[in-house]
Order: structure tokens, then C-alpha cells, then sequence
């Protein structure tokens, strides 16, 4: 068994697609010659490659890493390749599979599709046919990811929110700086704070800034899926030794993960979740197999966990597995100074997605958002923001009237800014060069502005 290693600069500049620099491969033959050529036609295209000169090594090199792809020949040794492909199915093996065959029959295509291959490639080919072959793979593999994760998303068991983290205020800061610190490390981090808090637009936040920011981002809402059903949907399932359904925990392979509303997972899975925080390694339903994970965990949750521990409605190891970092998200009515901007970005966002006329958010009206408490916080202001403009105006409570008196000068200042800037800024459409030319600012002090509203 050999890793191959090739230096990023001696990378050939052919182009099979992103998929195919980010694999891992492990190839599966028992010709020194076969499985030389592999390497040397894929090691430097591949993130990674191993190889194994038998079935049982293969199965030993399964137990320890996780593959994108095998690429197996048929006949081996021991035992056919297919045959041992069929025992890998029935024990946990999700590998996308290329046979090498030198015998095309009826037959061995027949039992290939049953035993769940990819693609075949025919002895002899060439280094372009197999480079083909496992683009096709591995474009087919990631296509059903991403369609799997948006079904899941669009089906309500994921996180639906989006957007930035706005404002300025010191708690947002803090905030701020803290994702900063957690962003290169691998470790756990879980999001509290109450409802409408902005506790998923953080943990998006964080993804962003890791090194996992091109790997997927997985929100699951532990509240949105049956008890009976939220096992299967993390873990996986094997049924019947060859029908399998990922989990969400494979989906999210490489990337970040989210358990919102973790509070609500159930006994049984709580157990579940706590061995493969602690070996990084996960056994679907129904295989005899655990499989490595390379995966980030984030948890977050508006319940008192310190209270569900005390009665007995969360395990105290696992809070205490996920309670590594805890960043807290601070309620809209303690950062009410980051009310302005945020009020601004939700009615410019929302109107271009309505395709209906902004408000107007005049001195009258950003007072009395600053006034109100905001016990749904974000997603509150969010909502009321949606209605107004969908109904033309903002409720009564809310709605300006005429000037206010008593308004600080510096806030009446801060907001006519930021409201004239931003109005210049949709006018040209978000080109901050052209807004500043008609400014008559510099494009630094535009920018200037943006960052420190958080646009």
C-alpha cells in the first residue's frame, strides 16, 4: 500500500473539473503495472490516491479513511472484484465504484448494476478514458449531493436563513471577533441565545471563514424531523444489503455541520451523536461498518440546556462534548443601534424580492424600531419589515408622522447618511465607484461606510 504524493507544481494543466482535484481515490489491483499507471495518471489531477494490491488490503484501507472513489478490477486473487464489491455493499460501503474489466458479457453488466458500479472502462484504455470515467463519477456524485441537500433544505429539515451579520454595536462585535478566532480551528461550537437571534446567520458566518468554506454547509433543524425518522436522516441506512440512504452527516463530508434546536434530539440519537463526536466515525443503520468522518460540528439551541441536563432531558456527557465554545447571540433590544442598518437591508432586499416599492425609513419611524423591545428580535424586525411592504406601509404603531422632536442630533445625522449613501447606492445599482462619483466622496470613505454598516 502506497500513498502517492505529487508536488502541486508538476500538476498537468488538462482540466477534468474541480471534483476531480478535491477526491480521494483508492484503486484496487493486483497488477503492479495497472495500479503504477493509475497512480501516475491520477496522482497529480487527485487531492489523493492510494492503492491496494488486494481486496482484503482494500477492505483493512476502508476501515481507517474515507474515499470518494474506488476504481476496482474484476478479477482479483482472492475473490472477483464484484463479488467483494457486493460484500462491502451489504456491510457500509458508499464509495462511487469503476470496474476495470477486460470481459464486457450481459452477465458481469448485470450483476455490476446490481452491486451498485458506476461506470465500467474495458482493458486496455487510455489515460484519458479513465480520467472521463471518473470525472463522470464524481460530477454524478456531488449532483446528487447538492440536489439531496437543497430537497432538504427546501423541505424544511435544514436552516432557511441567510445573510450577513449587521450592525456595529459592542455585542456584535464581540461576536464578530470570536468567529474570527474559531474560524481556522476544528473545533466544536455551540450557538445559544433566544429565538430570531441570528444564531444560524452566525454559524453560516463561521463556515465562511474556515478553511471548510468551499465544502458544504449543512443546517439541520432537530425540530423539524420525526423522532422516529432523525436517526436515518444524520446517519444513513443500509436495507437489504444493497438499497442505502445517506445521511446528512455523509452529505456534509469535508464541510460543516449544524444540529439547530439540538435540545429537541432524542434519547437514543443523543447516544448516537455522542460516539461519533468522540471517534469521529459514524455506522449507518444496518452496516457492520463505522466510517471515518472529516467533519466540523455545530450545535445551537434557545433552550437552557443546563436546565434539560438537571431534569434529565439531556445527556450531561454530551452537553459537555458540545459545550466546548459557547458564543451567545445577543438580543436585538441590547444591540438597538444596529436597528438603522438592519431595518435598511431587510427593506432593500425585500422589496427588490417582492418587486414591490421600498418605505420610506424616515427619523419617525427608526425611532419607534429603537423604541420597541423586539421579543422575536431579528426575525421580528425581519417580518415586520416584510408586511410593510407588502401592505405600503408600516403599522400605526410604527408609521411616521410628521418630524419627531427630542431625536438625538447624532443619530438624526448617522441615519440621513446612511439613508442618502444607501439610496445612491441602489440607484447605481451597487457600483460603489459610480455612487461615489456622484457623492462627490472618495470610493474609500463609500467603503468605509458599507463596512461599518456591515454591507
Amino acid at each position: 500500500m502506497t500513498a502517492s504524493t505529487i508536488a502541486k507544481a508538476d500538476m498537468p494543466r488538462d482540466d477534468y473539473g474541480e471534483n476531480l482535484a478535491r477526491a480521494a481515490v483508492l484503486i484496487i489491483d493486483d497488477e503492479p503495472g495497472m495500479r503504477n499507471f493509475l497512480i501516475k495518471t491520477l496522482g497529480p489531477r487527485c487531492r489523493h490516491v492510494e492503492q491496494a494490491r488486494s481486496c482484503r488490503e482494500a477492505g483493512d484501507i476502508l476501515d481507517q479513511a474515507h474515499f470518494d472513489l474506488l476504481i476496482l478490477d474484476n478479477i482479483m486473487p482472492d475473490k472477483t472484484g464484484l463479488d467483494w464489491l457486493e460484500d462491502q455493499r451489504r456491510v457500509g460501503l458508499f464509495a462511487e465504484t469503476i470496474l476495470m474489466t477486460a470481459y464486457a458479457d450481459l452477465e458481469t453488466a448485470i450483476k455490476a448494476l446490481r452491486a451498485g458500479v458506476t461506470d465500467f472502462v474495458l482493458k486496455p484504455f487510455r489515460a484519458n478514458q479513465i480520467l472521463n470515467a471518473v470525472a463522470r463519477a464524481l460530477d454524478r456524485k456531488y449532483l446528487a449531493r447538492d440536489n439531496y441537500l437543497l430537497r432538504h433544505e427546501l423541505s424544511g429539515g435544514g436552516g432557511t436563513a441567510r445573510g450577513r451579520l449587521l450592525g456595529q454595536s459592542p455585542p456584535l462585535r464581540q461576536v464578530r471577533e470570536m468567529l474570527a478566532r474559531l474560524a481556522p480551528m476544528p473545533t466544536s461550537v455551540l450557538f445559544t441565545g433566544a429565538s430570531g437571534t441570528g444564531k444560524e446567520v452566525a454559524a453560516r458566518t463561521l463556515h465562511a471563514l474556515s478553511t471548510r468554506a468551499d465544502k458544504p454547509f449543512v443546517a439541520v433543524n432537530c425540530a423539524a424531523i420525526s423522532h422516529e425518522h432523525i436517526a436515518e436522516e444524520l446517519f444513513g441506512v443500509i436495507e437489504g444489503g444493497h438499497r442505502r440512504k445517506d445521511g446528512l452527516l455523509f452529505h456534509a463530508e469535508g464541510g460543516t455541520l449544524l444540529l439547530d434546536e439540538v435540545a429537541q434530539l432524542p434519547e437514543t440519537v443523543q447516544a448516537a451523536l455522542l460516539r461519533v463526536l468522540e471517534d469521529r466515525r459514524v455506522r449507518p443503520i444496518g452496516s457492520e461498518r463505522e466510517v471515518p468522518l472529516d467533519l466540523r460540528f455545530l450545535f445551537a439551541t434557545n433552550a437552557d440546556l443546563t436546565t434539560a441536563v438537571r431534569d434529565g432531558r439531556f445527556r450531561a456527557d454530551l452537553y459537555h462534548r458540545i459545550n466546548v465554545v459557547n458564543v451567545v447571540m445577543p438580543a436585538l433590544k441590547d444591540r438597538k443601534e444596529d436597528i438603522g442598518a438592519l431595518a435598511a437591508f431587510f427593506m432593500s432586499e425585500l422589496s427588490k424580492v417582492l418587486g414591490m416599492p421600498a418605505l420610506e425609513l424616515n427619523e419617525q419611524v427608526l425611532l419607534k424600531l429603537s423604541r420597541y423591545d423586539w421579543p422575536g428580535n431579528v426575525r421580528e424586525l425581519r417580518n415586520l419589515i416584510e408586511r410593510s411592504v407588502i401592505l405600503g406601509a408600516f403599522p400605526p404603531d410604527f408609521a411616521g408622522e410628521g418630524r419627531v422632536t427630542g431625536v438625538e442630533a447624532i443619530e438624526t445625522l448617522e441615519l440621513v447618511e446612511q439613508r442618502h449613501i444607501m439610496a445612491v447606492l441602489d440607484a447605481c445599482g451597487g457600483n460603489r465607484a459610480e455612487a461615489a462619483r456622484r457623492l462627490g466622496v472618495a470610493r474609500k470613505t463609500v467603503d468605509r461606510k458599507c463596512a461599518a454598516w456591515g454591507i
